[in-house]
């Protein structure tokens, strides 16, 4: 029998939220080509020279609002959800990040100790349910080349992008659901991670399709499958089809951001303080392009956003968590990677 191993990876976090590891981390992150996607001698003038004295000590102080007793929010989840995985698996699972640790070569010598010798196959599955390059292309290259500089024999699947694949979708819907009862709220807030504009037509195979037209989402096209935007309106519609929402409260907005580029829009904290003073008091936040709370969510959105929503008159914001380890989403990923070459062969590269 073929000896098979699976990689989780998800984007990563500093070792610890002091000024030091915090710069170490953004240095790793900013300085790919695929998130800051211009000449590397200029990037580096502008993130070691601008970015990181102004912004490391910011974030040190984020990353310490959400720390947990076990560590970053983000790699706690990711852990505990691999292990739920690997009980439901009779291959070994393990757990990379792209930035940070464990490094894909650490994830392979333990997945290789764990299945006692190298291995014939390995499955790759971003946590990423959308494509973007600055997420799920820099973190499969990444591991892909050093996997296959050490192990060329190996053969590679890689999951593809599943923002609408029926059972995550229902697994969304699940984790989103016990929220819904609480109150009767004015609105309900998709808020997605940001990208640059550029990025969306940089990814597009035909260099014809996005932003050629304004609907450009709305008309089918090969680039869809590297369109992230049309990918989380995608998820949008068929969530709230879903949890059968009123789809005149439904808004979609796009968080965090660099300064100096285009960016999709509309943005979340602009949003945030908007809505309190357009009459929408009471509001449902979700960040489906995150299947783990990070700082993104836990921070940005739950701690930031919920006093800029109050603070401009908001008086009901509840923040739904990220699927994490709902048992939906666990059971759905099990399926994906049980039925690799069956049910769900599609799903994979």
């Amino acid at each position: 029998m073929n000896k098979k191993g699976l990689i989780i990876i998800n984007l990563g976090s500093p070792e610890s939220y002091s000024v030091k590891d915090v710069k170490i981390y953004l240095r790793e992150f900013l300085m790919d080509g695929k998130v800051i996607d211009i000449p590397p001698i200029i990037r580096g003038i502008v993130v070691k020279g601008f970015i990181i004295p102004f912004r490391a000590k910011n974030s040190a102080e984020a990353y310490k609002t959400v720390w947990t007793d076990k560590g970053s929010p983000l790699k706690v989840i990711t852990n505990e959800f691999a292990e739920l995985v690997q009980k439901q698996m009779d291959m070994p699972v393990v757990v990379s990040m792209r930035y940070g640790n464990p490094t894909p070569e650490a994830s392979l010598i333990e997945l290789e100790r764990k299945a006692g010798g190298p291995l014939d196959e390995i499955l790759i599955a971003t946590m990423y349910p959308h494509y973007a390059m600055s997420s799920s292309e820099t973190a499969i290259d990444y591991a892909k080349d050093y996997i296959l500089a050490k192990r060329p024999d190996t053969k590679l699947k890689v999951l593809k992008p599943f923002y609408n694949e029926p059972g995550y979708i229902a697994a969304l819907a699940d984790s989103i659901r016990p929220y819904l009862n609480e109150q009767n709220f004015d609105a309900y807030l998709f808020s997605y991670h940001g990208l640059p504009i550029r990025h969306l037509k940089k990814s597009d195979p035909t260099q014809k399709h996005c932003y050629i037209s304004g609907d450009c989402c709305e008309l089918k096209s090969i680039a869809w499958e590297t369109c992230y935007k049309h990918q989380v309106k995608e998820t949008t519609k068929l969530v709230c089809e879903k949890l059968q929402l009123d789809g005149n409260k439904v808004l979609l907005s796009f968080q965090s951001r660099l300064e100096g580029d285009k960016w999709l829009q509309p943005y979340t904290d602009k949003y945030l303080e908007e809505l309190p003073k357009e009459g929408v008091k009471k509001l449902l936040v979700m960040c489906p392009a995150f299947v783990a709370d990070c700082l993104e969510t836990l921070e940005e959105i739950n701690v930031r956003g919920r006093e800029s929503f109050t603070e401009n008159g908001g008086e009901v914001f509840v923040n739904a968590p990220c699927m994490n380890t709902n048992a939906s989403w666990v059971d759905t990923f099990v399926g994906y990677c049980k039925e690799y070459e069956g049910r769900y062969k599609g799903l994979w590269n």
